[in-house]
């Protein structure tokens, strides 16, 4: 099964490529890795929920975001390489959490983005990765997701 395919049976279909906030592009190719921009859970443009996870989003919600952004980083990924099928392996993965004061499940957060690429690529889909908690992030995003990946 294509990736794509694999995508449509999980009841996701890839977006368009979200546009960028400031100077940069979504996705750049080196050799045989592409280092996606960080990307937000925006759907349709627009982010469903803003807010700092802890005290105005929810734990869930904010692993549903992590995996909205994985998405929206798989279109990036896809405007560069073409074809998701060329992905040999998702290498690393990035979490930033917009954390309220007391709030110490980033991983869990970041969970959503791993557990993604895991239903999306099987064992090609297990990778590095950093859960990090900070103060703000763009457009107060509860959660901002980048990826590096290895392409044939």
């Amino acid at each position: 099964m294509s990736v794509e395919e694999t995508l449509q049976s999980l009841g996701v279909t890839l977006p368009q490529v979200a546009n960028p906030v400031a100077s940069y592009v979504p996705a750049v190719q080196t050799g045989n890795l592409v280092f996606c921009s960080g990307q937000l859970p925006t759907t349709g443009g627009k982010l469903a929920r803003r807010g700092k996870v802890g005290e105005d989003v929810t734990e869930d919600d904010a692993y549903n975001d992590a995996q909205t952004a994985a998405l929206n980083a798989l279109a990036a990924i896809k405007s560069v390489i073409g074809n998701l099928d060329r992905i040999r392996r998702v290498v690393r993965v990035t979490g930033y959490v917009n954390s309220g004061e007391a709030f110490t499940n980033q991983p869990v957060v970041v969970d959503g983005a791993s557990d993604f690429f895991l239903k999306v690529f099987g064992d090609k889909g297990q990778h590095s990765r950093v859960a990090i908690g900070v103060y703000q992030l763009p457009l107060n995003a509860p959660v901002e997701i980048d990826v590096v990946v290895e392409v044939a």
